[in-house]
């Protein structure tokens, strides 16, 4: 946990206030944001949805993919978002809800301090004078909450399809202006693999309620033009 980031508790936040803005500048330089299966269908209809490896996990999870270089995202420009859906993960900043530095198996909400959005003079306090938790920051919390839980089922998600081997990894290639761009280390879902599964497998995804995600995250990839669109009005 970087010196920026610390857990919320009144004795360090009595004062801190949070704005209220749609200027995410903080995601300007997002190649990928990470996203819950239950976004999917939203955000299929503007940006490709792909998986890749957690840099510190190494395990594979569901990203949007917002451009085409690293620390690029084409979806923000001049301190507005261009697109009609904002990923969830997004709208959390500054807040996170990460495990316990002193016991990994409690979550606990942290603060990132340095961001353009927490102030000392506007917007929503976190505690009151008493020292309880304001309305505002309990609903944060709860929305924090939420998306844990989503994310725990994304995770079952994508842990069924490495199971089953549905994932393999691809190099997207596009063609811009006469340059070409590629994209390593992403993977999709194989249709081949999906078509020849087992019966059985089959109606374990549909079960689960798997099957609309797969297909939301392939048709997404039709976004990849939209992406090189953007990139060629920069």
């Amino acid at each position: 946990m970087t010196s920026a980031i610390q857990a919320v508790n009144y004795a360090s936040h009595s004062k801190i206030k949070i704005k209220s803005s749609a200027n995410y500048q903080h995601a300007k330089s997002q190649q990928v944001v990470p996203l819950i299966i239950h976004e999917f269908s939203r955000a299929s209809a503007e940006m490709p949805i792909v998986f890749v490896k957690n840099g510190q996990t190494g395990e594979l999870q569901s990203v949007a993919l917002l451009g085409l270089t690293v620390n690029e995202n084409l979806f923000y420009s001049e301190d507005k978002w261009l697109a009609n859906y904002l990923p969830a993960l997004i709208t959390h900043h500054p807040f996170a809800l990460l495990p316990s530095q002193n016991d990994e198996s409690q979550l606990q909400v942290v603060i990132k301090e340095d961001s353009h959005l927490v102030s000392n003079e506007e917007g929503d306090a976190l505690f009151d004078d008493k020292g309880n938790e304001t309305q505002y920051m309990e609903k944060r919390k709860s929305a924090l909450g939420h998306y844990y839980e989503n994310s725990q089922t994304t995770k079952a998600f994508m842990d069924l399809l490495v199971e089953k081997s549905l994932l393999s990894e691809q190099n997207l290639t596009m063609k811009l202006n006469d340059e070409n761009i590629s994209i390593n280390g992403v993977y999709l879902v194989d249709e081949k693999a999906l078509k020849a599964l087992p019966d059985e497998d089959f109606l374990i995804l549909r079960q689960r309620g798997y099957l609309a995600p797969i297909y939301n995250h392939l048709s997404s990839l039709h976004q990849l033009s939209r992406l090189a669109r953007l990139k060629s009005e920069v």
